[in-house]
C-alpha cells in the first residue's frame, strides 16, 4: 500500500529530507527526499572528488538504513537509549520513505530539538545532566557519528516537564575513509569523545548568542507539534512541497 503524504504538512524539513508523522503510527515518522532537491543536485554541490561518487551515495535514507542496521547488530537494544529506532522502508506518494521512531514528550507533542530548548531555556540543571549522560554514553559505547549537531538531538520531556533523555536522530555513522569498526578500540573511543567535546563547544557558542536577536538559522524548528493529523495542506503550506530553498529543519 502506498501511503499518501502530499496532503500532509511535514513537521520538519532539513537540507535534504522532509519528515512526516506516519499516517498509521503516531509514534513513527517517515523521512522522504525533498522533491525540490534531487540527488543530482546534491552531487553538483560537492567538490572534487566527491562529485565523482555514484548518485546512490548521496541518498540519506539509504545511508541511514545501512548505519542503523550495523548499530542494531553491534550494540543491540542499548543503543536506543539515545538513538532513535529505524523500522525500514515504506512506499509513499513522495517516493521511498524511511520509517523511524518519532520521539514525543509525555504530553504527546513531538520533542523539540536541543538547539531550540537551549535557546528558550538556557542550560537548566536537568538539561546539563541529560547532556552529561549522553556524552558519557557516546564515549563509553564508542558510537560512530558525524558532528553531534544541536538540531540533530531532541529533548524528550516527562509529564512534569523535566527532561527524561536526549536522543540523536540524525548524523550517525562514520564519514571517514576507513570503516570505524576497523579502528583500534582506543581510537574509536577517542573519536567519539572528540565529538562530545565539540558538542559542548557548540552548546557554549549557542548560549553566547542568546538574547542577541532571532533564533539562529532555521535548523531545529518544528513546523507543527504532531498532535493534529490528517489536515490538508492549505495554499500557503504548499510551499513546503513545491518551492526550492531551505525553510525549516529536521
Amino acid at each position: 500500500m502506498t501511503l499518501v503524504l502530499k496532503t500532509q504538512k511535514p513537521f520538519a524539513q532539513g537540507g535534504n529530507r522532509l519528515c512526516f508523522v506516519h499516517p498509521n503510527h503516531p509514534d513513527r515518522c517517515i523521512k522522504v527526499r525533498r522533491p525540490d532537491f534531487s540527488l543530482a543536485d546534491r552531487r553538483r554541490k560537492k567538490g572534487f572528488p566527491k562529485n565523482l561518487k555514484p548518485l546512490s551515495s548521496f541518498d540519506d535514507n539509504r545511508e541511514e538504513f545501512r548505519v542503523m542496521t550495523i548499530f542494531e547488530r553491534r550494540y543491540g537494544d542499548r543503543i536506543f537509549q539515545h538513538v532513535s529506532r529505524c523500522y525500514g522502508f515504506t512506499d509513499t506518494d513522495l517516493g521511498a520513505g524511511l520509517v523511524s521512531e518519532l520521539i514525543r514528550d509525555a504530553n504527546g507533542s513531538i520533542s523539540e530539538t536541543l538547539k531550540k530548548y537551549l535557546w528558550d531555556n538556557g542550560l537548566t540543571e536537568d538539561c546539563q545532566k541529560a547532556i552529561s549522560q549522553l556524552g558519557h554514553f557516546w564515549q563509553r559505547e564508542a558510537v560512530p557519528s558525524r558532528d553531534l549537531l544541536l538540531h540533530n538531538i531532541v529533548v524528550q520531556k516527562g509529564a512534569d516537564g523535566q527532561i527524561m533523555r536526549l536522543v540523536v536522530i540524525d548524523g550517525l555513522g562514520n564519514a571517514g575513509l576507513i570503516p570505524f569498526r576497523w579502528l583500534p578500540g582506543a581510537v574509536q573511543h577517542h573519536k567519539a569523545g572528540r565529538k562530545v567535546t565539540n558538542l559542548h563547544k557548540r552548546i557554549r557558542d549557542l548560549l553566547n548568542q542568546r538574547g542577541q536577536g532571532e533564533f539562529p538559522g532555521y535548523h531545529g524548528l518544528l513546523l507543527h507539534d504532531g498532535r493534529a493529523q490528517g489536515e490538508d495542506l492549505s495554499p500557503e503550506n504548499q510551499e513546503y512541497m513545491e518551492q526550492p530553498g531551505d525553510k525549516a529543519s529536521s
